[in-house]
């Protein structure tokens, strides 16, 4: 399952996750340390689970891990549509943007996979 090209969803994962890292500590300066912990964690959980997809057992192990991510990408849209909707927080359109591409190119990912299985 492993690919000598670039991953492109390892990246932007990684990329997410720093971009989740620098907005956590927006929220922790904002003393928001719940909302901060909250999204810290699956935030930067994403692309751990992406990762670790990578070293699967099987395919079908590859969909769980792979459905884990999809599951903690739900979680951090929530924790960012909570900042952007409450007051006196910040938002962050462009982790939400950036955040609805990563969920494009997992879920594709999952319906291949899933594809793939039934051959």
């Amino acid at each position: 399952m492993r690919n000598d090209r670039e991953n492109i969803v390892i990246r932007l994962s990684f990329d997410f996750a720093l971009a989740i890292i620098e907005f956590s500590e927006t929220l922790n300066r904002a003393q928001k340390f719940v909302i901060s912990g909250q999204i810290l964690k699956s935030g930067t959980s994403i692309g751990a689970n992406i990762r670790e997809a990578q070293n699967a057992e099987s395919k079908l192990d590859f969909i769980h891990k792979m459905k884990i991510a999809a599951k903690e990408i739900d979680e951090t849209d929530y924790w960012l549509k909570l900042c952007k909707y409450s007051s006196n927080y910040p938002d962050n359109d462009e982790l939400s943007k950036d955040l609805l591409s990563l969920n494009k190119i997992v879920s594709k990912i999952i319906g291949t996979a899933k594809r793939n299985l039934k051959k």
